[in-house]
């Protein structure tokens, strides 16, 4: 899922190619993606977009008329930008936003269809839209412990919640954690005051890189290549790969539709987090260090 650093560069994008431009057209090729019934599609046509924004993980495209598009790409869902009027793709092709330079494709690879577009009138609307987390960059160290420790929950399932901070996913999150040298698995609760200034810190630094990476990356072109695993990460998507501060195996727990990356030796004193299915299985067999993992695997070699 396109996360705070890959929405904030298809902003950047965007905004030479069509801010103080008309929407001439949207053209909807799948009526699934509309998740409201009024204003009707049709009255954004001709609007001049006066703005763009994030909303959380959201890109908002701020229309003259207190007219807002809301389009959330969910997992899958991309923005490309081709000639104006270009055909919308036949079998991954949702919508196109046609402006006088260009036209925005949406696209969303997979059967599914979770990508949304909300067109509301008034800011009480979008504000409706807003699941209120905190937005992490602009945040004061003191804002940050206190929305973090609100409640009680696991340190990845804090930064990935919408409520609680803005535009961080499954993949920053891995980063952030990896860098602030904490466990996933350890709850809000039992941080110490170093422990939350050390993770405050590293949201800022590792979203701040990144961002500035993803834009040496695109060169000013529009980001065509928006994944969420990406070469120069340090654990995400890196399992079973030396992690780039010590070396030592990049491990990984699979709950649900989500997985948590992580360093053993650098964020768990070497320890390993327990997978729900495998330990369950497993039972006493489960490994508890990185040593144990790694023998067991050469004895199965």
């Amino acid at each position: 899922m396109p996360e705070l650093p890959d929405i904030a560069l298809y902003l950047e994008a965007l905004a030479p190619r069509v801010l103080t431009q008309p929407l001439e057209r949207l053209r909807v090729a799948n009526p699934f993606l509309v998740r409201t019934l009024e204003p009707a599609v049709s009255v954004a046509e001709g609007r001049t977009v006066v703005a763009l924004r994030r909303l959380g993980k959201r890109i908002v495209f701020a229309l003259d008329g207190d007219l807002f598009l809301v389009l959330h790409l969910m997992i899958a869902g991309r923005l490309r930008w081709r000639d104006r009027g270009a055909a919308i793709p036949g079998r991954v092709g949702l919508a196109a936003f046609d402006f006088p330079a260009g036209s925005a494709i949406l696209t969303e690879a997979g059967s599914k269809r979770q990508a949304s577009l909300h067109i509301v009138a008034g800011t009480s609307n979008l504000a409706s839209l807003d699941p209120g987390g905190l937005e992490v960059l602009d945040s004061t160290r003191p804002a940050f412990a206190e929305r973090l420790t609100r409640e009680n929950h696991t340190l990845k399932r804090a930064l990935t919640d919408p409520h609680i901070f803005s535009g961080i996913g499954n993949a920053y999150s891995d980063e952030i954690l990896h860098a602030a040298r904490l466990s996933p698995m350890k709850l809000t609760s039992s941080l110490s005051d170093e422990e939350i200034a050390r993770l405050h810190a590293a949201v800022i630094e590792t979203l701040e890189r990144w961002i500035e990476r993803l834009r040496d990356e695109a060169a000013g072109d529009f980001p065509d290549k928006v994944t969420a695993f990406r070469e120069g990460m340090a654990v995400h998507g890196r399992y079973r790969q030396p992690c780039p501060t010590c070396g030592a195996p990049v491990q990984r727990i699979v709950y649900a539709r989500n997985e948590a990356n992580y360093c053993a030796t650098c964020q768990t004193g070497g320890r390993l987090l327990s997978d729900r299915a495998l330990s369950r299985l497993l039972k006493d067999d489960w490994p508890k260090t990185v040593e144990d993992m790694e023998r067991r695997l050469r004895r199965t070699l």
